[in-house]
């Protein structure tokens, strides 16, 4: 793999907000060539709702920097509660790889007993059932779409310099966090 391949990335993660809270919630990408920011995205989800693959798909799409992006990355494959993304229809939109990256792999027998309480409960575990396990790799776990594991771990390994998280994602669940507390908090 070249050194420069995947080097346009943006990292997707959500605000932060209180369990009552309905409506929609803030997302927040933050656009990196290498390890330089070089943009922000910001768009909203439904909570809890089904509109977060053609959200992010127009807020990438409709941006300055979608001509030089060349991958998508997620803090997990869900934002605003349960907005579980389609990963596939994300990377047939974009025409981009996705990567979703979390510390831990979930517990899904957990992850399936809350969606069951969730309005479309059962397309949306349909969604993370067909992306099968998280793998392990650089010290996180990932799922992909169009890329392969050596270059999901490289990309890892290139963009996670101040924790096991790729700057990409670190920094978007900062500013998010910020927007909504007035300042960042916690880790992603």
């Amino acid at each position: 793999m070249k050194r420069s391949a995947l080097s346009h990335v943006v990292g997707f993660d959500d605000s932060p907000f209180p369990r009552s809270h309905r409506g929609d919630i803030p997302v927040v990408g933050a656009v990196y060539a290498g390890l330089r920011l070089e943009g922000v995205l910001c768009g909203r989800v439904r909570r809890d709702g089904a509109n977060a693959t053609r959200n992010l798909a127009r807020l990438v799409a409709g941006s300055k920097f979608a001509a030089q992006l060349q991958l998508v990355l997620l803090q997990g494959i869900a934002v605003g509660g349960f907005n579980v993304i389609d990963l596939h229809d994300l990377h047939e939109r974009l025409e981009l790889p996705v990567l979703v990256v979390t510390r831990r792999a979930p517990r899904m027998e957990k992850v399936r007993r809350a969606l069951s309480r969730v309005p479309g409960g059962a397309r949306k575990w349909s969604l993370i059932e067909q992306l099968g396990p998280m793998e392990p790799v650089a010290g996180v776990f990932v799922q992909r779409v169009g890329l392969t594991l050596s270059q999901a771990e490289a990309v890892i390994r290139r963009l996670a310099v101040h924790s096991r998280i790729p700057e990409p994602l670190r920094t978007a669940h900062l500013i998010a966090g910020g927007m909504v507390a007035g300042q960042s908090r916690g880790r992603p």
